[in-house]
């Protein structure tokens, strides 16, 4: 079994840099997965505004703050 393995090893000589390329199929995919992540990035910042527009309308309970409390909150004075 070693000396098949070493024959099929020898004779495969190694390529030298410029006959190596990586081609326009691994450039599309590149392109495809890049696709992929902006449109998931779009998928989820919609999905968050459901959530946002959803707690405020109060559907997983009670409002967990309103953009008043917020704006109230800021003009207290902090304990330094």
């Amino acid at each position: 079994m070693l000396p098949l393995l070493i024959s099929l090893t020898a004779t495969d000589p190694v390529p030298t840099d410029d006959s190596v390329k990586a081609g326009w199929t691994a450039f599309v995919i590149f392109l495809l997965l890049g696709l992929a992540i902006v449109f998931l990035g779009w998928s989820f910042s919609r999905q968050m505004k459901k959530v946002k527009k959803a707690d405020a309308e109060g559907v997983y309970g009670p409002p967990s703050s309103t953009k008043a409390d917020d704006d109230a909150a800021a003009d207290l004075p902090k304990n330094v």
